[in-house]
């Protein structure tokens, strides 16, 4: 008996210890001649499109551009809030507060306020006696001058959304796509009634929210890689069949090619595909096919991007592009996989696609009229706290004009009637401001 109860004693404790968890989970076995058949397998690093973007070689120029742009939208959209007010030239500090979360802001208002004192104009209220904020003249005169530009360049709109439409599956946009990058085609804001709804010989709209395309010029049916390949292959002396489906390859600064990189990419480079105008291809089944489609898309992107104003577009607008113009392709690991053809920001919290070969030292090699409006409201913005000529004289102005106020109201005047011509004598200093201020701020890019 006792020997039956030891034996079920001893088979239990074997169970309680097989069978805890905790024992087996944290016991190690130690390393020795005898258990040599355990292997440790180590995980094949992972080659995601996430880590390819985190290993990319950076190009410190084109990131510092994009966050300052970024800076540049955001003030563009406080503008826009403010020039929608109906109450005055002016808004009170406590109010734009509250959009600080509509504009995207990470600091307070009143500090980024009173960053840009270029842009924005901070006084004190002469009744209410609270801080108050309204554009520069200055940077008014930019934003209505970039406007009648937009205006003035209605036909290079037409060519614009007509290209663009002549690389479509079927002739056809979605009218809301169009709406995301019109800043960067350079569109105006009410393009649907101006340019589509104007141009009724050449668009129509189906179903009021997709335009479709009515005439197909054949003048528009070379892309501007193809002006790059004729000089290329009259300046070079190269052959025919290394510049016929060639792109220009600009590395970032640093890059370095892997080994048998430099054959793949004369190889790529080489390969045919069927051109942004030429049609639609079909995605063929193997390896070979799969290649020329990919770099059908790449023709596509890069005639997109040459499109428009700036050379530069977010990555998730390209993406509603995706059907409309037959691009079935993961854009961002596809965009990736051709560091020498596009360069991929990731400043601005938002992932910005460029096109490499059209900036140098961060700055548009080929630039236009919208571009350069563009540039010199950045070089106003960049100016930041410096302390100008025209920013003193503004300051004598402000302090004269509130002693006047002061004796207006001990003789017992209206002071309402005071307040507003004062206000609009400040946009009348600011307007005959000199612009060429604006240039000193163009050191913060090299070779500008």
């Amino acid at each position: 008996m006792n020997l039956s109860r030891i034996s079920k004693h001893h088979c239990l404790l074997q169970i309680r210890i097989h069978t805890n968890p905790q024992e087996t989970n944290s016991s190690k076995i130690p390393f020795g001649p005898f258990n040599l058949f355990i292997q440790r397998r180590w995980k094949k690093p992972a080659n995601t499109a996430q880590t390819r973007l985190e290993s990319r070689t950076i190009d410190s120029k084109l990131n510092r551009l994009t966050a300052h742009l970024k800076k540049l939208k955001t003030i563009l959209k406080i503008y826009e809030l403010m020039s929608n007010r109906k109450r005055g030239p002016f808004v009170s500090l406590q109010l734009m507060s509250r959009w600080r979360n509509i504009v995207g802001l990470n600091v307070g208002m009143g500090e980024f306020v009173h960053k840009h004192p270029h842009v924005f104009d901070v006084f004190t209220h002469p009744i209410r006696r609270n801080l108050c904020c309204r554009i520069s003249g200055k940077f008014k005169s930019l934003v209505s001058e970039e406007e009648g530009l937009v205006k003035d360049c209605e036909l290079e709109c037409v060519k614009r959304v007509k290209r663009l439409l002549m690389m479509s599956k079927n002739g056809r946009v979605h009218v809301h796509a169009l709406r995301l990058i019109r800043r960067e085609l350079g569109l105006p804001e009410d393009f649907r009634e101006s340019v589509l709804g104007k141009y009724k010989e050449n668009f129509r709209l189906v179903d009021l929210e997709i335009v479709e395309l009515i005439d197909k010029d054949g003048n528009f049916g070379l892309a501007e890689v193809e002006k790059w390949r004729e000089k290329e292959y009259r300046e070079k002396w190269l052959s025919e069949l290394e510049t016929k489906f060639a792109f220009p390859i600009n590395f970032p600064t640093g890059f370095k090619i892997e080994r048998g990189g430099r054959e793949k990419l004369k190889n790529w480079q080489m390969l045919p595909y069927s051109k942004p105008y030429e049609g639609n291809e079909v995605v063929q089944v193997g390896t070979c096919g799969k290649k020329r489609y990919e770099k059908r898309v790449v023709a596509m992107i890069h005639e997109l991007l040459s499109l428009t104003v700036e050379k530069m577009v977010e990555v998730e607008r390209l993406a509603h592009f995706r059907k409309d113009l037959g691009m079935e392709v993961n854009l961002r690991e596809l965009l990736l996989e051709h560091p020498g053809i596009f360069y991929i920001s990731t400043k601005g919290s938002t992932h910005t696609v460029i096109l490499s070969e059209a900036y140098s030292k961060g700055c548009l090699i080929e630039p236009n009229p919208i571009y350069v409006v563009r540039r010199k409201m950045l070089d106003l913005v960049l100016l930041g706290c410096r302390n100008t000529r025209e920013l003193q004289a503004a300051e004598e102005i402000k302090n004269g004009s509130h002693s006047l106020i002061r004796k207006v109201c001990a003789g017992n005047t209206l002071v309402g009637e005071w307040v507003v011509p004062i206000l609009e004598s400040f946009d009348n200093v600011n307007d005959h401001d000199d612009t060429g201020e604006i240039s000193d701020a163009s050191v913060e890019f090299n070779g500008c």
